[in-house]
């Protein structure tokens, strides 16, 4: 069994998803009461503000947007790759979904379900600490350019997730030829 699946079928994955996300919780929690009691929580291309929440009605929202969103995608994700008539698209897919190794690849795409998961209340949080900064000024204005430069990040680092995610799966199903063994 290798450490992945010990790490996922122990229950330490999830658990560590949760822990994360209360974390998060508790920074919009935090953060969120020096807003003022009228919230800019929609801004134009400008950076301007043209939408508002009451104070209370923003923290609520956010709070259940960091939650709801990540965790929904998460453990949908998790219960759909348990399943027993599950239908997985990756590279060498008869080889990675082959009795001998489909409880690891399955305990490795929980784990980067999870991983996702918390990039994705990172982000979340990023999103909800450029709003704060945004309400400190007057009129309220969010910055446009540490908003595209946190996307960019966001994306960036998703696509470097995604290029593990599948390395893994093309890397070691490689078929071993003659040249190897002698390396």
């Amino acid at each position: 069994m290798s450490g992945v699946e010990r790490f996922m079928q122990n229950g330490r994955g999830p658990l560590m998803f949760v822990l994360f996300v209360a974390c998060a919780v508790a920074f919009v929690w935090h953060t969120s009461s020096g807003l003022p009691a009228l919230v800019a929580s929609h801004f134009g291309p400008s950076g301007a503000a043209n939408g508002f929440m009451p104070h209370a009605f923003y923290v609520r929202f956010m709070i259940a947007f960091v939650i709801g969103l990540p965790t929904l995608m998460v453990f949908v994700t998790w219960q759909v790759l348990g399943g027993s008539k599950v239908r997985i698209n990756l590279p060498n897919r008869n080889y990675w979904l082959a009795p001998e190794r489909c409880a690891e690849t399955i305990a490795f795409l929980r784990a980067g379900v999870i991983w996702f998961g918390g990039l994705l209340v990172t982000f979340l949080c990023y999103v909800h600490w450029l709003v704060i900064a945004a309400n400190r000024v007057r009129p309220p204005h969010l910055a446009g350019p540490w908003l595209i430069g946190g996307l960019v990040a966001f994306l960036v680092v998703l696509l470097i997730w995604l290029k593990v995610l599948l390395g893994h799966f093309r890397a070691r199903a490689r078929p071993i030829i003659q040249g190897d063994l002698a390396r």
